[in-house]
């Protein structure tokens, strides 16, 4: 089992690729991408027999081949999401507990969160399809980091670890931080959308924008990602971790590194609930804030396993 994980894994990061080129082969090469507007691939004449209609222009029978690349990449996104789904579950079956024993296993299980989350929101909002390509790239990049440097072969569990709490307070982080990445992919477009639409930025990244969801569907999704994400976050950090600590350590709280980071992106992603709720702060300010809290999520994950020592080090590295 633990070597059928392994080759899921394999499977699920090429699955991931493919689908990110597709994606990419989508925003370059149709008539609204970077690449057909720099090659002039729509003549005078009109485009070409299967690029991508111009907007305003009546619809071509299957969309354009640009149009049927990027559902291909979609459907390869959903392989990499089922052989990611498989190397979870052997993962755990293979050590005989939940498979978020240690790092590797985390960055798994959360990752695959994210990708599950994100086919729901492509499910309820087609229109965002085009960001498929940023959360194959996620995926790529954290089973890529996993593979590389995280992993560790399947083992018991350290003995601090081995109680009922582990399966309810890191299946709520995983939950979460899953959602949050969806959240922030969707926040880092929408700063790109409105820099290239109201303020005329030119250059990378804002050269994708052409390509992107309307600013306000990008910046409502960020927002009902991140409110159903921050409740599920609490949870984690503040209820159920404290609790685990006191049966474990005989207190609840003890600022170790890993529970200063967890409160510290608590604060920020509140301060981004806040930011958005208040008519007075600029929607790009709050979008910052979310940007931001992906930041200290990413540092509660790897700097402080990596870099810090504490009652939290279970990296298994």
């Amino acid at each position: 089992m633990a070597g059928l994980s392994d080759t899921f894994v394999v499977v699920a990061v090429l699955a991931y690729l493919v689908a990110m080129i597709g994606h990419a082969a989508e925003y370059a090469f149709g008539t609204r991408g970077a690449v057909a507007r720099a090659a002039a691939l729509v003549p005078s004449g009109g485009p070409l027999p299967g690029a991508d209609p111009e907007p305003g222009s009546p619809p071509q029978p299957g969309g354009g081949r640009a149009a049927l690349i990027g559902r291909g990449a979609v459907a390869m996104l959903v392989v990499g999401v089922a052989a990611h789904a498989v190397a979870v579950l052997t993962r755990g079956l293979a050590a005989e507990r939940v498979p978020w024993g240690n790092m590797y296993e985390f960055v798994l299980s959360a990752s695959l969160v994210g990708s599950v989350a994100w086919l729901f929101v492509l499910r309820r909002w087609p229109a965002t399809r085009h960001l498929g390509l940023y959360v194959a790239l996620a995926n790529v990049v954290l089973l890529g980091i996993a593979g590389l440097w995280l992993y560790v072969p399947v083992g018991p569990l350290v003995a601090a670890l081995n109680s009922y709490w582990l399966v309810i307070h890191v299946a709520a982080a995983a939950l979460s931080s899953g959602i949050f990445l969806v959240g922030f992919v969707a926040a880092a477009m929408y700063l790109i959308k409105t820099g290239y639409d109201e303020r005329g930025k030119r250059g990378f990244p804002y050269t994708l924008a052409p390509r992107l969801p309307g600013a306000e569907t990008l910046e409502r999704l960020s927002f009902r990602l991140h409110a159903f994400g921050f409740p599920i976050w609490t949870f984690a950090a503040l209820i159920a971790g404290p609790i685990w600590a006191e049966a474990a350590w005989g207190r609840y709280w003890g600022w170790d590194p890993k529970e200063v980071w967890a409160f510290i992106s608590w604060v920020v992603y509140a301060a981004y609930l806040h930011a958005r709720a208040t008519p007075s702060v600029k929607r790009t300010t709050a979008a910052w804030l979310a940007v931001a809290g992906w930041v200290t999520m990413l540092m509660n994950l790897f700097g402080v396993n990596l870099l810090f020592e504490g009652l939290h080090s279970y990296a298994g590295l």
